[in-house]
């Protein structure tokens, strides 16, 4: 309220503006001087504005990119390589999931202690091959593709995106239909190939599909003996699981169950193999509770073959490995089953 008479007294005559100044308990008066109107108006300070502090002129680019940006530029293909550039490629040394540092409750043992062993086995020079029955029991790749890791999951799932920017999904169709296709042929001719102890026909060697997959595995075919089975269906009968094993043989006096595996990309680690050295323990076990064969396995053997002819990389897995991927797999063998 005194504001308010003081500035109309601002705006009245100047001879009366020092009457304001008249204090009751003081005999003087304050002479009409704009120092003494300043002291009132501006009693309180100003706010300093933190951001007035800001060098403008040092960050002029950013602040001027930042409010020039109508619109984004962005496309599928430069969100990609703006997520490569940004985080780079997965960290290849994460920490063990809290998952897999569990002790499995389930703890049947890799090696069936109860299973006897002939000491002569069958006279039969040709590798078992049994049939893969059809029953209310999961597969081994099942489990593996329905517990797999959220990180896992997300990079395949973008990948599959990225295939399909680039190729369409009628063309990732395509392309993922002719992967399994030359898998299928690559895995005939190397049955073939065991069943005759010769090499592979003229025509599978000229298919361009598999020629350079059958070049890059030969360095590795001679270090292989005494195959026991093909393309053979296996079954744990305690755990209730089955799969088909590609192979069962010798590698350098080793008995190993043997994964075939193609790729278009070098793996020359078995931590780039992902799910695959679980995949070779769950068979192992699975073999030695299977009362249809009679021997046991401690080791496997997973081969990378190239499409364009590279020497394939074979990732041998000692027992001790074979123990800690069996652990492993009890583990999502676990999980799948709370699932469902």
């Amino acid at each position: 309220l005194v504001r308010m008479k003081f500035l109309q007294l601002l705006s009245r005559k100047p001879e009366k503006l020092e009457m304001l100044f008249q204090v009751p308990f003081c005999q003087k008066q304050f002479p009409c001087v704009c120092l003494a109107t300043s002291a009132c108006l501006y009693s309180k300070k100003k706010k300093v504005n933190s951001y007035e502090q800001v060098d403008q002129e040092k960050y002029k680019n950013l602040v001027y990119s930042v409010t020039s940006y109508k619109t984004s530029a962005q496309t599928p293909e430069t969100i990609f390589e703006e997520d490569n550039l940004l985080y780079g490629p997965p960290d290849k040394h994460r920490p063990l999931l809290k998952a897999e540092t569990k002790a499995p409750k389930n703890c049947v043992p890799l090696i069936n202690p109860n299973k006897r062993i002939p000491l002569l086995n069958s006279d039969s020079n040709l590798p078992m091959k049994i049939a893969l029955q059809k029953t209310k029991m999961p597969s081994v790749t099942r489990i593996l593709q329905q517990t797999i890791s959220p990180q896992q999951a997300f990079y395949l799932e973008r990948w599959k995106q990225k295939m399909i920017l680039e190729l369409g999904k009628d063309g990732f169709a395509e392309y993922t239909k002719n992967l399994f296709h030359q898998g299928e042929l690559f895995h005939a001719a190397l049955e073939s190939m065991f069943l005759s102890e010769e090499t592979a026909s003229k025509e599978q060697r000229e298919d361009a599909a598999i020629s350079g997959y059958l070049s890059s595995v030969q360095h590795v075919l001679e270090d292989i003996s005494e195959v026991k089975a093909l393309e053979s269906a296996v079954q744990h009968e305690t755990l209730q699981y089955l799969g088909l094993v590609d192979c069962v043989a010798k590698y350098r006096g080793q008995l190993c169950v043997i994964d075939w595996k193609t790729s278009e990309k070098p793996k020359p680690s078995l931590k780039n193999t992902f799910d695959n050295p679980l995949q070779v323990a769950a068979y192992i076990g699975a073999i030695n509770h299977d009362a249809n064969y009679d021997f046991q396995v401690s080791c496997g053997l997973i081969v990378v073959a190239y499409k364009n002819g590279f020497p394939a990389h074979p990732h041998f897995m000692d027992p001790n490995l074979c123990s800690q991927y069996w652990k492993k797999w009890l583990l999502r063998l676990e999980e799948y089953m709370d699932r469902n």
